[in-house]
């Protein structure tokens, strides 16, 4: 069956994620992405599409800061709520019914629930006619003990990360499941060493 080329979202689930940001007059945004990419292993950078006309990319702009919340399946609740029009005036948490999650290294804060909050600097904006590509810098990354496994590594049976497909009609919820497979990264790599690994092993040790 052929489809609309724009329909290309219906079949690639997107990860959900709450966007938080404060105005230069410290009114608190809170907006759902599904567009958002790591850029490249092991860079700290991850890249957000956005429309022209949001209240996010406005803070964002101003202030250069913004907290990427990652909500598990119980957070489907919150999308609706966050993604309606809103007068800039209004503070989105409260809109929501939402608590804070505190920050450490800027000024947003996260929103308590989620799994994880990656607390973002500004890096670049790429403005093209019908988007923006927003390039962050992750300067905190914290993720709720709760969902990690023995390794360190996320559970997805713990966390059941949030995502969606679209459809003709709307969105359809879903969330990201183990299949018990595991691959080392080495294995892509001549001689089955992974060049990166020195500094996973950095990061340990901190």
């Amino acid at each position: 069956m052929l489809f609309k080329p724009f329909m290309r979202e219906n079949f690639i689930p997107l990860p959900v994620a709450l966007i938080s940001t404060v105005s230069p007059d410290g009114i608190r945004n809170i907006a759902p992405y599904g567009c958002l990419m790591p850029i490249l292993r092991p860079l700290d950078l991850m890249a957000v599409a956005s429309a022209h006309r949001r209240d996010t990319l406005a803070n964002i702009r101003a202030t250069g800061e913004f907290v990427i919340n990652l909500p598990g399946i119980g957070m489907a609740d919150a999308v609706i709520p966050t993604a309606r029009f809103s007068p800039p005036e209004a503070d989105e948490f409260e809109l929501a019914g939402l608590d804070p999650h505190p920050s450490t290294e800027i000024a947003p804060p996260g929103i308590a629930g989620c799994y994880a909050w990656m607390e973002c600097r500004l890096d670049r904006l790429y403005e093209e006619k019908a988007y923006v590509l927003v390039i962050g810098k992750v300067v905190r990354l914290e993720v709720d003990d709760g969902v990690l496994g023995e390794d360190g590594a996320l559970d997805l049976d713990r966390a059941r990360p949030l995502m969606m497909t679209g459809s003709r009609r709307g969105m359809h919820f879903c969330a990201a499941a183990a299949i018990g497979r595991f691959e080392p990264f080495g294995a892509m790599a001549p001689g089955g060493r992974d060049p990166l690994a020195p500094l996973y092993a950095q990061d340990a040790d901190e």
